[in-house]
């Protein structure tokens, strides 16, 4: 996949729910438990469909997870779906012992993922996630870019044995990728070829990296770009190689900056061929309430970013010292 071409838009949670059918459709033994909050993490699709199979637990993220593992089992494939802040980080220790410990077979769907909820403020939004999830034995950890990622990543989860989650966003986001286009859990895709820097993002932040290697290519750097949606398993060889050819790495992330893809990615690095490394995330804080575009501006979480970073990284690749701030001005400057 080389050329930057959007087909539409459409949030990422609605690919979670139309997986969740096909499932339900392929396995009789998947079943589904609620939290009050079908409709925002698109349970309610599966509810629909085959209601004998899903059940409301209530606002009790920490009794459905233990649930679900008794569900597990008992031979069934059971499916919760939350607010991320709550499904992953206020049950943190039934995920931990009861999940992770007995490798059950559990998935987890996480909604409100990152700041692009929106006017739902920083106590819904959850930016750490996915550096708990990471560190969890037996966890596998998918960060989808866009409705068709994450509609073949909810069935992958549902196909494989052990626990997963899902993390998934509210807002639309642009739909760039296409049924045949391949998903593999444990695998990256390079989807724009360069070997002047490499930009490796995941969800909502892989459009970006896509603008950003376009606008970079109007100065004559190519830059490769990668969509790294398992966070865990982590495709080392492929991260390997990019640092190996390109020399400099940019890694973007809807996630505190540390910790996440982008420490995942400098874990490879270091131990398998350093390279100059820059990280677009959030610059440890909370999120705030306002509509999603403005947040991912005030928090910096825009192909300008990657843009600036990728000069920085490049420019430190060749022994200069470009400071942020001139990269932040060349941006600014841009008249594209």
């Amino acid at each position: 996949m080389e050329e930057l071409k959007q087909y539409g838009s459409k949030p990422t949670r609605f690919g979670f729910g139309d997986g969740l059918v096909i499932l339900g459709e392929r396995h009789s033994n998947v079943v589904v438990l609620g939290g009050d909050i079908t409709g925002s993490v698109m349970t309610s699709l599966f509810k629909e469909k085959f209601p004998e199979r899903f059940f409301s637990i209530g606002i009790a993220e920490q009794n459905a997870t233990t649930i679900a593992v008794g569900l597990a089992l008992s031979g069934k494939i059971p499916f919760f779906a939350s607010y991320g802040a709550f499904c992953a980080l206020r049950n943190a220790d039934q995920l931990r012992i009861s999940v992770c410990y007995n490798e059950a077979n559990v998935k987890i769907g996480g909604g409100h993922s990152g700041i692009s909820v929106g006017p739902d403020g920083a106590t819904h939004q959850v930016l750490e996630e996915v550096a708990f999830l990471r560190t969890l034995p037996h966890m596998t950890l998918i960060v989808p870019c866009d409705y068709e990622e994450a509609k073949k990543a909810t069935i992958a989860i549902g196909e494989m044995i052990g626990p997963a989650y899902i993390r998934f966003g509210r807002s639309p986001v642009p739909l760039f990728t296409t049924p045949e286009h391949p998903f593999e859990i444990g695998k990256a895709q390079v989807i724009r070829q360069g070997n002047h820097v490499a930009l490796i993002a995941c969800g909502s932040m892989v459009w970006e990296a896509m603008i950003a290697a376009e606008k970079l290519a109007e100065k004559g750097i190519q830059a490769r770009v990668i969509n790294c949606p398992s966070i865990k398993p982590f495709d080392f060889e492929t991260i390997t190689v990019a640092a190996r050819e390109c020399g400099a790495i940019v890694t973007a992330e809807e996630h505190q900056v540390h910790a996440g893809l982008g420490g995942a990615v400098a874990e490879a690095v270091v131990k398998n061929h350093p390279v100059p490394m820059e990280f677009v995330g959030v610059k440890d804080s909370f999120g705030g309430s306002g509509e999603p575009e403005e947040l991912m501006i005030k928090f910096g979480l825009t192909w300008r970013e990657i843009y600036a970073s990728a000069l920085i990284a490049i420019q430190r690749k060749d022994g200069g010292s470009l400071t942020a701030t001139r990269a932040i001005k060349e941006v600014a400057e841009y008249k594209g």
